[in-house]
């Protein structure tokens, strides 16, 4: 949503595909770190944070995928008479639709990384057995408890990027691929 509102400005196209970007080089710790002051620890941060960089893949790559459909195939649109909101959801989307996937794509997998890191606040992630595993290191079957969570977590990246393949090669014209 905030990508179509922003696209067609180029000022706030630039500044909110900069800002995404940006956003994406804020290490998952930092972050961590600055959501635990006002919110504590527990889900809120966790879910803060999933949220904020599941939302910057997919944004900046919407916005790059909505400003790379040509100009010529607007154009045509408008000449057989198709609204706005129709050349947005019958055209351009569609169009863009490759580059916006390739952005959930990328979305789904840092939310799968990052939500391993979230563990450490106490909020609930798929990296409670590694934290776990690295706070019994020298004990018994602490190696064996993070290597089990790192698999898992491969495991779970692996089949939602699967996942959104195949919902690709549905959804996805032949002419565009």
């Amino acid at each position: 949503i905030i990508a179509v509102a922003v696209y067609r400005l180029s000022l706030f196209s630039a500044l909110t595909l900069t800002t995404s970007r940006v956003a994406l080089t804020i290490p998952s710790l930092a972050l961590l770190a600055l959501l635990i002051v006002p919110f504590g620890l527990g889900v809120v941060p966790s879910f803060i944070m999933l949220a904020f960089f599941a939302a910057m893949p997919v944004i900046g790559n919407a916005i790059v995928g909505l400003r790379s459909v040509p100009a010529s195939t607007i154009e045509s649109a408008r000449g057989i008479g198709l609204s706005r909101w129709r050349i947005l959801f019958s055209v351009e989307l569609p169009i863009a639709w490759p580059v916006i996937l390739t952005g959930i794509r990328v979305s789904t997998q840092m939310i799968v990384g990052v939500a391993a890191i979230v563990a450490y606040v106490l909020g609930p992630g798929l990296g409670s057995l590694i934290f776990n595993g690295l706070s019994r290191l020298g004990g018994a079957n602490a190696l064996e408890m993070a290597l089990t969570g790192t698999i898992l977590i491969v495991i779970v990246a692996l089949v939602f990027d699967g996942l959104l393949v195949l919902l690709g090669r549905f959804t996805i014209s032949k002419g565009l691929s």
